[in-house]
């Protein structure tokens, strides 16, 4: 009887990650970005789908998982995705990781990795490695400036009675 429950999520869950991996191939064929794909999973239903629009969009931020979590917010209506799962054509960048965490995704299965990625010509590595550099040293100058006077916005949140908190 486990053997058969274990069996049947198995099987739904190479399901959601075929379609990951189906909508990473024929989107990218199609031109309409690069070869990744990605689905939201809430108690066994695709909630959400994304594929990497990029190139099509002109927008660096498009990528398949950020575009699947978008889309399920907007069919769940709720900025935070908890009880849900991420199935993802390649292990999430940096920028969707941090989505990934914002959202309260509770679990993601990935294809390819981020060894595959850089294989592939893409930078993951190059930007997770650059998290571990001191701002001052990083390839892209970052220079630190008025944190007394950004920092207010923060001091009237810390006080805010009516915010909702994310």
């Amino acid at each position: 009887m486990l053997y058969c429950i274990g069996k049947m999520i198995e099987d739904q869950q190479h399901k959601f990650m075929q379609e990951a991996i189906r909508l990473s191939m024929d989107k990218m064929e199609k031109g309409l970005g690069g070869p990744f794909g990605a689905v939201v999973v809430k108690e066994g239903k695709i909630v959400g789908k994304g594929y990497n629009q990029v190139t099509s969009l002109n927008d660096p931020s498009a990528h398949a998982e950020i575009i699947a979590i978008r889309d399920a917010c907007k069919n769940l209506n709720t900025y935070q995705l908890n009880n849900c799962e991420l199935y993802t054509s390649c292990e999430p960048c940096p920028m969707c990781m941090g989505a990934i965490y914002w959202a309260r995704i509770e679990k993601v299965f990935y294809g390819n990795s981020n060894s595959d990625a850089n294989e592939a010509g893409f930078i993951d590595k190059f930007i997770l490695d650059e998290f571990c550099v001191p701002p001052d040293k990083r390839k892209i100058s970052m220079q630190q400036m008025m944190q007394h006077q950004a920092k207010e916005a923060f001091d009237k949140w810390i006080n805010k009675i009516d915010k909702k908190e994310y």
